[in-house]
């Protein structure tokens, strides 16, 4: 059996299926074993009203309190993937972390941001919020560690501008790109 699971439980991150977070979450409560998912509330435009959804604050995640005995269980559980590993072992998360996170999103949850893309020149993005909403663009220069300056061909014209991260998603994550 793997050394990294100790007879003392530690923190460890489950990959999930996409989208299977919170039932992941159930099944493994319903097992008796220590979860953490941390959820941020967010608007949901449907078509005939906004809605406020929980959604995971980082998608395909799942934090678990285990043993050396719980390691298989965990993971033959419906909608468990891998543990998050570094040099091919599974990396325990030290209790203090996952504590300020917990303290985080007692606080102020709906001011949490995760970043997920570091974006390149020549990158394909879609904006997603603001007034260019939906457009597509290219990212044509990084300025600074947040800003970035865009190409929006889609317009008709070459046009450029100065927008955030927070306002783009990769369009390697996108259906539509």
């Amino acid at each position: 059996m793997n050394t990294f699971f100790k007879q003392n439980p530690n923190w460890y991150a489950v990959y999930t299926r996409s989208r299977a977070e919170k039932k992941l979450q159930a099944l493994l409560t319903q097992k008796k074993v220590e979860c953490f998912l941390p959820l941020k509330k967010t608007a949901s435009q449907r078509t005939d009203r906004k809605k406020i959804i929980e959604l995971p604050l980082i998608p395909s995640y799942l934090f678990v309190r285990i043993t050396e005995k719980e390691h298989y269980e965990v993971l033959n559980t419906q909608g468990a993937v891998c543990y998050v590993k570094f040099d091919g072992q599974p990396a325990a998360i030290p209790d203090e972390q996952i504590n300020s996170l917990k303290q985080l999103m007692m606080t102020k949850p709906q001011d949490l941001t995760v970043q997920y893309d570091n974006f390149s020149r020549g990158d394909i993005v879609q904006v997603c919020s603001g007034p260019l909403k939906g457009i597509i663009a290219e990212v044509v220069q990084i300025r600074g560690k947040d800003r970035l300056l865009l190409r929006f061909e889609s317009l008709g014209y070459c046009v450029h501008v100065e927008l955030t991260v927070e306002e783009l998603t990769a369009c390697r994550d996108l259906a539509v790109c």
